[in-house]
């Protein structure tokens, strides 16, 4: 039986381990950091906190992928989902094998999500955005477990957003469209 390493989010969180468990793998868990992927036939992170150093990279059999919530090169790092809001950029969920970046390495596959700006919160956009990614990752699990895909380089330089970046004033329950407005108006030129 192949073994899979899941980083990040568990089973309260994602229906994926038990979907890939349900492929014939079995999969351990861990939200902690590691020091050796070499015990895994592949590395899956999907909401893990840390950041892979490239010497721990080094030690997976194949390519580490990672389930990240951004249209990729757009809105790596923390809150694609705001940023893509705020910055106009293109909303969506990326699969794509870490390199020594932060989300920029090659992408196995991606999709678009249109996010209604005054229907959406911020939370409920997120919620969404988790639940395109866990289908963009079903849809395409055959290959991605089975290693028969082939990576795209990510295009352009896109953008890279850290929590220290998040304006003050707005709270993930506030609709998205009248939020961004607002917080547009009131930003420091």
């Amino acid at each position: 039986m192949k073994k899979l390493l899941f980083l990040g989010y568990d089973k309260t969180q994602t229906g994926l381990i038990e979907f890939i468990e349900q492929q014939g793998w079995q999969v351990d868990h861990t939200a902690e950091l590691v020091t050796d992927f070499s015990a895994y036939d592949l590395v899956v992170s999907f909401g893990c906190r840390h950041i892979l150093k490239a010497s721990l990279l080094a030690t997976a059999r194949r390519p580490v992928l990672n389930l990240h919530i951004a249209y990729l090169p757009w809105n790596r790092g923390t809150h694609p989902l705001f940023w893509a809001a705020y910055d106009g950029t293109p909303a969506g969920v990326t699969i794509h094998e870490i390199d020594k970046g932060v989300d920029t390495g090659p992408i196995c596959f991606q999709q678009k999500v249109t996010i209604d700006p005054l229907q959406e919160t911020f939370a409920s956009g997120y919620e969404r955005l988790l639940a395109e990614i866990e289908q963009l990752f079903r849809q395409h699990a055959t290959d991605l477990l089975a290693g028969h895909y082939t990576s795209q380089p990510q295009q352009g330089t896109g953008s890279v957003k850290r929590v220290s970046n998040l304006p003050k004033g707005f709270k993930w329950s506030d609709l998205i469209g009248p939020t961004i407005k607002r917080l547009r108006e009131n930003a420091d030129v």
